[in-house]
Order: structure tokens, then C-alpha cells, then sequence
């Protein structure tokens, strides 16, 4: 058997739409393995999508302005904390 990878979505009638055609040499009967993710519970330890957006959205401001630290200053006085 060979093995190709693609991604699809199931729609409402449970059936499998996949995203883009396959290009096999002829029409046959194929076996199916999906693999779908598990629903977790938020973990309230990681930061919501707003957090990160807000906090990339500063650091870009800031490495567009100029206001960065160099690499070498990052770690200066860490020893002292």
C-alpha cells in the first residue's frame, strides 16, 4: 500500500471532502485512517490569542522604532537578580 497524506474537512452529513484532488492513476477503493484532534480544556497557564497579538504587536512597534536591546545586552545583570 502506499501512503499519501492529505487534509479534508467532514461536513454536516458526515461525509469527507478532501481539500484537493487526488492524483491517482486509476479509480479505486481506498482505506481511510482520520485522525482527528481532541477537544482540551483551556489551560488557563497560557496566554489567549489576544495576549499573544498585543504582545507581538508592541514588539513590532518596537524593532520598527528602533527601540530594541542588542543580543549581547540581554543577559547584562542577570547574576544580580
Amino acid at each position: 500500500m502506499k501512503e499519501i497524506k492529505v487534509m479534508a474537512t467532514i461536513d454536516d452529513r458526515g461525509q469527507l471532502c478532501v481539500d484537493e484532488p487526488l492524483k491517482l492513476e486509476r479509480n479505486s477503493r481506498v482505506e481511510v485512517i482520520v485522525l482527528v484532534p481532541e477537544v482540551t480544556a483551556i489551560n488557563e497557564d497560557e496566554p489567549s490569542n489576544e495576549v499573544i497579538l498585543a504582545d507581538f504587536r508592541q514588539a513590532w512597534h518596537e524593532a520598527m522604532t528602533g527601540k530594541t536591546i542588542p543580543a549581547a545586552k540581554i543577559w547584562d545583570g542577570i547574576d544580580d537578580v
